[in-house]
């Protein structure tokens, strides 16, 4: 076994690499393509669609043996019978993100179930270990999605809050492959998540023009939304975004407005493409199995290049 840390030992899994926790996207056929290739599938609540997503969760059983988890999007899940559903499914790991740690932490760990919470900054980190929490998911600022308004980057962020705090971290934000992963390790980090390059896997529910939109963007086809009041956005350059980025409308609204087009259609200008920096490295559409299995034997290359660049003794 190439992986044997805190990560694979609390999540029952032989590879440490976490699919994030998208809305819409994070469904049954991307998540159990991630289990079944060794690594942890994670089913969304921030899409709100509470009724599908207890579908998901029950589709994961018939889809996969091997483990999963379920993120608990707190800033969108309102109803809390989610988390009795959650705990009954006997889903055994979850993620916490946009809100309080303290909200759900000790109801989770009471009924067994091992909890990391999501965070962009070391005051947030602090505060979740605080609550009680298992680990760390710690998401520098080029990643897509939601965002802290001040972003900090990976390079930052993983090694400030790993020489803090002693609970093992998931590193998110520009990781896509192996050479990413095995600098993420270096920084701290036991385990990692992808986004983008999953949003562009084979298995992904997106519309392929969605897909093709990121492995033909530059590293630079990405905006940083930041709204008056709420959460930041990253996401994919369009004149939409633009407009939005230089304050013509509210980025919330045309997010949630364009969500049909935009994942399902292709229609990357009619909303906003939650999409991160490193869209700009990922070349082609792939398999999961894939994309896994690459990123683990590039990480060992990498790290067996390093090793060798040291004098014998």
């Amino acid at each position: 076994m190439i992986f044997n840390n805190r990560v694979t030992q609390m999540l029952g899994v032989e590879i440490p690499i976490l699919q994030a926790p998208m809305g819409w996207i994070a469904r049954s056929p991307l998540a159990s393509a991630v289990s079944e290739a060794g690594a942890l599938g994670i089913i969304e609540t921030s899409s709100g669609e509470i009724d599908a997503i207890r579908i998901e969760i029950q589709k994961m059983r018939e889809l996969t043996e091997r483990p999963f988890g379920v993120n608990i999007a707190q800033a969108f899940v309102r109803d809390p019978s989610l988390v009795d559903f959650v705990v009954d499914q006997k889903v055994r790991f979850v993620t916490t993100s946009a809100g309080d740690p303290r909200q759900h932490t000790a109801r989770l760990k009471d009924e067994g179930l091992t909890v990391f919470h999501v965070v962009p900054t070391l005051r947030a980190a602090e505060k979740a270990v605080a609550a009680g929490v298992d680990g760390l998911v710690v998401e520098g600022g080029e990643g897509g999605g939601f965002k802290n308004p001040s972003p900090v980057s990976s390079l930052v962020l993983i090694p400030l809050v790993r020489s803090q705090v002693d609970v093992p971290i998931i590193a998110a934000g520009g990781i896509c492959d192996g050479v990413s992963m095995a600098a993420a390790f270096a920084l701290g980090a036991e385990g990692i998540q992808m986004g983008t390059r999953m949003v562009s896997a084979a298995e992904s529910p997106v519309h392929v023009g969605w897909k093709n939109a990121i492995v033909e963007a530059a590293e630079t086809d990405t905006v940083f939304l930041k709204p008056e009041k709420g959460p930041a956005l990253r996401a994919l350059r369009t004149e939409r975004t633009e407009r939005l980025a230089a304050g013509e409308g509210n980025p919330m609204a045309d997010l949630g407005a364009g969500v049909k087009e935009v994942y399902f259609q292709g229609n990357v200008g009619a909303g906003v493409a939650l999409t991160g920096e490193v869209a700009g490295r990922i070349d082609a559409i792939r398999p999961v199995s894939e994309i896994i299995a690459e990123t683990v034997k590039e990480y060992v290359e990498t790290i067996r290049g390093l090793s060798s660049q040291i004098p014998a003794k």
